[in-house]
């Protein structure tokens, strides 16, 4: 036990004197009607540690999305009949965009050993480890499935038909690829969200059950307006991108909506604003240019470039609102609630 001295007892009193006077001018946490001054971290520190990923991760985020829901599409034109030049441009986009998510990966971790490391064990309990084996193997597949192209060989078919017709071994080997890179693409469209919600940061862990699904919906729009801008012009195509424009004007709403301190970044300062302008540009933007773009191509495209855009812009405030998020403690010190 430590004993009292001069200096300590000597700023007791100060302490006490200053209280007298209503208010306190020191480090600490202000309890509820408390002098104590009110500070943004727990006695010069924040509580949990913030987020020090930079500009790759939310372009990784990004292209990484677009290339899984690419993936996805290129599967579906296939079973069903579409255009040949539809599946190989969404093949491309998914082969493109997984080669660039692996470097981004790697140039923030530093350092190419790091990204290794992490496949050394697969632990499904972890949200990153699942993320690494998912572009490792979402990598090889989809760029296995675009180098085995066989074009003119496509034909209507459901997938056991598919499976049991006789081609060419390299036409067999590009479809048991393309099938593992659109299961593997739907991982990797999501669990960037999935990622998020695990984490302990208020912001990100208000919204672990948003998160994956509005990824998800950022990925397939995103996918939809390259392939648009590509000069795709599909009913599908059409169908799709308004289904997630719709859910991203929806989600929206419900983040506005979300009045709790935890979602706090999402409402206010910088963090707030970006947020707000990634999804006009995801959202309402788009739903209004593809409801327009029934009977116009122009508005179409239009609606496209605004999807991407913001797509890119949604992942980036996100990142930013985590990193406001871990330096507000008053989420994390908030009363248990009574039951």
């Amino acid at each position: 036990m430590k004993t009292p001295d001069q200096v300590s007892e000597k700023r007791l009193e100060q302490l006490r004197e200053q209280a007298a006077l209503g208010r306190i001018d020191a480090n600490g946490i202000r309890p509820s009607g408390s002098p104590m001054p009110e500070t943004p971290s727990y006695y010069g520190l924040p509580i949990v540690k913030p987020p020090v990923w930079t500009w790759e991760v939310p372009l990784y985020f990004f292209t990484g999305g677009a290339a899984g829901a690419s993936s996805v599409i290129a599967i579906a034109a296939q079973l069903t009949g579409a255009s040949e030049s539809l599946v190989r441009d969404a093949r491309w986009i998914a082969a493109i965009g997984a080669a660039a998510s692996g470097p981004l990966l790697i140039l923030d971790l530093g350092r190419p050993e790091r990204f290794l490391n992490m496949l050394r064990v697969f632990k499904p309990q972890s949200a990153m480890s699942v993320g690494a084996w998912t572009l490792s193997i979402f990598g090889a597949t989809a760029i296995a499935a675009l180098a085995t192209w066989d074009r003119g060989r496509l034909a209507r078919r459901s997938p056991a038909a598919l499976m049991r017709a006789r081609r060419p071994r390299s036409q067999a080997i590009g479809d048991a690829s393309a099938f593992a890179a659109a299961l593997s693409g739907l991982v990797m469209a999501t669990y960037t969200g999935v990622l998020l919600g695990a984490t302990a940061i208020p912001v990100w862990a208000a919204h672990a059950r948003t998160l994956p699904i509005h990824f998800g919906a950022s990925a397939l729009a995103s996918a939809t307006a390259l392939l648009t801008l590509r000069g795709h012009d599909e009913q599908a195509l059409n169908v799709l991108a308004l289904t997630a424009a719709a859910f991203e004007t929806y989600t929206g709403i419900e983040i506005e909506s979300d009045r709790t301190i935890d979602s706090e970044p999402l409402r206010h300062g910088i963090t707030g604003t970006t947020i707000r302008i990634g999804g006009f540009f995801s959202g309402p933007l788009p739903l209004v240019l593809r409801l327009i773009g029934i009977r116009s191509k122009r508005a179409r495209r239009a609606a496209a470039a605004s999807a991407l855009l913001g797509s890119l812009i949604t992942r980036v405030a996100w990142i930013e609102a985590g990193k406001a998020s871990a330096a507000d403690p008053r989420p994390l010190l908030r009363p248990p609630q009574s039951l």
